[in-house]
């Protein structure tokens, strides 16, 4: 399935792919799920991918270290794992982590206290259609399996451009779709087993149909590429991890 929508319908694809066919733009929505299930959100990532998650980020994690970024803003921050695991793996002067879901922030904060990361790991509430921060602030922007759930994923995108310094870095993770060869298992794994365990872990299993769809709509390779490029990104990288389930790009600003 193509991303883009046709001509007619401007943007792309994965901003039409909503978790509830109850009313409410996108925004709203995505808020909702995830404040719903993040109890179990964690457990879920760890179940769905076997753990590999983990290794996708340090991955992710290590091709800016070279940078040295010493200010770094984490998008869609969730409970913070990506935010956690930058300051360890990068020791940055400060991690901040945005995310549009209070509950899951919560857990996140309970996590920083944990590690006594505090002084280190900003959490707080942010939307990345109107990022609360000047402009070229930040050493490094990253965001790991949320960009699809933006409203607008080109307005999201050249905000976090905007808040970026010159020759500052954007790391995104995202699920995407497997090699060909792997694609007929793929699509079994994202049409019984994800909705059945988000079942029986969480008593939303509205998301966890969501998943598999917002992956199947989002511009994948070529097209996003070219999108990062559009929005002022240049020497852009694109990988693909684990039979190509976790797609990854890096980008200079």
């Amino acid at each position: 399935m193509a991303a883009k929508t046709d001509d007619k319908e401007k943007g792309y694809l994965c901003e039409k792919v909503l978790p509830y066919e109850s009313k409410g733009n996108k925004k709203e929505q995505i808020t909702s799920m995830f404040n719903s299930i993040s109890e179990h959100y964690d457990l879920m990532n760890r179940a769905m991918t076997m753990g590999i998650d983990i290794v996708w980020r340090r991955k992710a994690i290590n091709s800016i270290k070279s940078f040295q970024p010493k200010f770094i803003l984490d998008v869609a921050t969730g409970t913070g794992d990506f935010a956690i695991e930058s300051y360890k793996k990068l020791h940055p002067e400060k991690v901040i982590g945005i995310d549009l879901s209070k509950n899951m922030l919560e857990i996140g904060k309970i996590k920083v206290a944990k590690q006594s990361l505090g002084g280190k790991i900003e959490l707080t509430e942010g939307d990345c259609m109107n990022l609360h921060y000047d402009n070229s602030i930040f050493d490094a922007v990253t965001v790991a399996f949320g960009v699809r759930n933006f409203e607008s994923l080109e307005k999201g995108i050249k905000e976090m451009n905007r808040v970026l310094k010159k020759g500052g870095h954007l790391v995104i993770l995202e699920m995407s779709e497997p090699f060909t060869v792997f694609k007929p298992f793929y699509y079994l794994y994202a049409k019984f087993v994800i909705p059945s365990v988000g079942r029986f872990y969480s008593k939303d299993a509205k998301a966890y149909q969501y998943l598999p769809q917002s992956i199947d709509a989002f511009p994948k390779g070529k097209e996003m590429t070219t999108l990062l490029e559009k929005c002022g990104f240049s020497e852009v990288k694109h990988r693909r991890f684990t039979f190509g389930v976790c797609a990854f790009y890096l980008a200079k600003k």
